[in-house]
């Protein structure tokens, strides 16, 4: 059993996706990405194999939700291995019209398992991501609660990210490249704004509007601009306006508020 603020009956952040809450539009997409998964890596690089966002939730929209998949492989991926991740990316983005995009993250067992990442990617796979192919790395890792050390470990980097996006916004000279900018940096200041008050709030969600009412309860000051970024985040707009809000205005508060309350993520390398 799940609470409303995603904790199962022990106060632990409950694993939030499943195959059974996969809407039916997706399932031939999912079908295909597992045996070609499978086909492509095999065994003797496959650890396992695992599907996050929307489409476990069971919140995807056919024709506009991207299909998120990650895979653990048995060694720290290579340049080969993303070679054949992007092309399976490419062939099922161009088979199936149910999706808008499709993502594969490649990461090697020992990162995943590793004391660095326990609260932040051996979080996401515990609790964000969905068993499609072999043993699950969840029953490695530890249950979570919803505490000022995850918050710190998942987003207490932003400040590392705003440099990149501002040039990233500078060098952007289509509607598809700043499309796919406001989309990343939409979702993750939201998602930084909610783990901000997360040990407050005290549970998990990914849902975007849900995240920007939560933070808005701890910091109503900022409300609307973090209303503003979620809405754009579901819209897919290519809005610049709000981009250089949320990159020269919120974000750069939303970092330094970040650090002094939680502190700064370990360094990665």
């Amino acid at each position: 059993m799940t609470t409303a603020q995603g904790l199962d009956a022990d106060g632990f952040i409950a694993r939030e996706g499943s195959l059974a809450r996969m809407p039916a539009p997706f399932a031939p997409v999912v079908g295909a990405a597992r045996e070609r998964i499978a086909g492509a890596f095999g065994p003797d690089r496959l650890h396992s194999a695992y599907l996050y966002g929307s489409i476990p939730r069971g919140t995807a929209v056919p024709g506009v939700s991207d299909l998120d998949l990650l895979l653990a492989l048995h060694h720290e991926p290579t340049a080969a291995d993303r070679a054949d991740a992007d092309a399976l990316e490419a062939a099922l983005d161009a088979e199936f019209a149910q999706v808008d995009g499709v993502g594969v993250l490649l990461f090697g067992t020992r990162t995943l398992l590793s004391e660095l990442e326990r609260h932040d990617l051996g979080w996401f796979v515990a609790c964000l991501c969905t068993p499609l192919l072999g043993a699950d790395l969840a029953a490695r890792l530890p249950r979570y609660r919803p505490t000022s050390l995850l918050a710190r470990e998942t987003n207490g980097d932003l400040a590392l990210a705003l440099p990149r996006w501002r040039e990233r916004a500078a060098a952007a000279t289509t509607d598809a490249e700043l499309r796919a900018l406001t989309r990343t940096v939409t979702r993750r200041v939201v998602r930084t704004g909610f783990t901000l008050v997360m040990p407050r709030w005290g549970g998990w969600t990914s849902d975007l509007t849900a995240s920007a009412e939560a933070f808005a309860a701890y910091y109503p000051e900022h409300a609307d601009r973090m209303r503003l970024a979620a809405a754009t985040a579901r819209t897919r707009a290519a809005d610049r306006d709000v981009l250089t809000m949320l990159v020269d205005d919120l974000g750069p508060w939303l970092a330094a508020e970040y650090t002094a309350v939680h502190g700064e993520k370990a360094p990665r390398s």
